[in-house]
């Protein structure tokens, strides 16, 4: 396996992240806890803490100092996915039942309200310094803001046929790549590294997280079930404007193109209308496409940490980058 070394580490750093997250999850309130763990107890790529982590240990020994700081990212991205869930209407996340499905919407809601108070919570009980504690709470509230945002966006291009890959490339800076960004900063914040570096690391962050949204685009479509954990075609399904779809609806000519426009439009579509669409969005070339654009912004996180310090933990970045656009999950 090319990548053994990396999942190796990933793995062993999630499982750190994990008994941090989940030790610190209980209350009185069974149910609820209960709820709020389902998702972080199914799994997940960890890659948010492992940005965090890595960052800081290219400039720090250690991670204890880092734990709470990659913890708290970690739990606020599982709030997001909890309300994502919901709005999508999705019944299975990372191979599992959602938490609506299991114990309804009102009480999904709240578990994830609970989720992103602990996040900031989380912070707070971090051991850096006093200064950069506070800028990351900080960061971290811009980026609940920025996320937001970039939600919004993807809810209302599903109501829309007209919208261009500059809108789209805007969407996924918000929704996706800003919360890579801010792991990558995070962790460099929390070593007090020095702000050219910190800056290095967030451009880095930012590409990671165009790069995985778009593979993600990809895997959404033409990936397997069993690897992906969600259902194949949601995309379609839900009308949402990825760039695979984008690029289709650039490409398509005549029949082709109307046909794909009516199965987008349609707000109720069948199991063949979604694969029939699969099929036209892949004989445009969409996947080959968002595969070559995703592999650029890897490439070029890469060159943006050439300045770095050479150790083990720039390594992992790097083959991070080359992981986020080989992997099928």
């Amino acid at each position: 396996m090319p990548f053994e070394e990396l999942l190796k580490r990933i793995k062993e750093l999630a499982r750190m992240v994990d008994e941090y997250m989940l030790s610190n999850l209980k209350g009185d309130t069974e149910d609820l806890y209960e709820a709020s763990q389902h998702l972080i107890k199914a799994g997940g790529k960890r890659l948010r803490p492992f940005l965090i982590l890595n960052s800081y240990n290219v400039f720090s020994d250690g991670i204890e100092k880092a734990l709470p700081i990659a913890a708290a990212v970690e739990i606020f991205h599982t709030f997001t996915l909890i309300h994502d869930d919901i709005m999508d209407q999705d019944e299975t996340r990372r191979g599992k039942p959602t938490v609506h499905v299991l114990w309804g919407v009102p009480f999904a809601i709240l578990a994830g309200d609970l989720l992103h108070a602990k996040a900031y919570e989380f912070l707070a009980n971090s051991d850096i310094r006093v200064e950069n504690r506070i800028r990351i709470i900080k960061e971290m509230a811009e980026a609940a803001v920025i996320i937001c945002e970039g939600q919004a966006m993807d809810m209302d291009f599903e109501k829309r046929m007209d919208v261009s890959v500059e809108e789209y490339m805007e969407m996924i800076k918000r929704k996706t790549a800003y919360l890579f960004r801010c792991s990558s900063r995070f962790g460099a914040i929390a070593a007090d590294a020095d702000e050219s570096l910190i800056s290095a690391l967030t451009i880095y962050g930012e590409k990671i997280g165009i790069a995985f949204q778009m593979i993600d685009d990809i895997l959404g479509l033409f990936g397997e079930e069993k690897e992906t954990g969600k259902p194949v075609g949601s995309d379609v399904r839900e009308s949402k404007k990825t760039y695979p779809i984008l690029y289709a609806l650039q490409k398509l000519m005549g029949s082709k193109k109307d046909r794909l426009i009516e199965i987008l439009s349609k707000q109720n579509k069948t199991e063949d209308e979604i694969r029939e669409a699969i099929e036209l969005i892949r004989e445009a070339g969409g996947e080959e496409a968002t595969r070559e654009l995703a592999r650029k912004y890897a490439n070029d996180a890469i060159r943006s940490i050439d300045a770095l310090p050479d150790n083990e933990a720039k390594k992992y970045l790097v083959q991070l980058a080359e992981f986020v656009i080989e992997r099928s999950y």
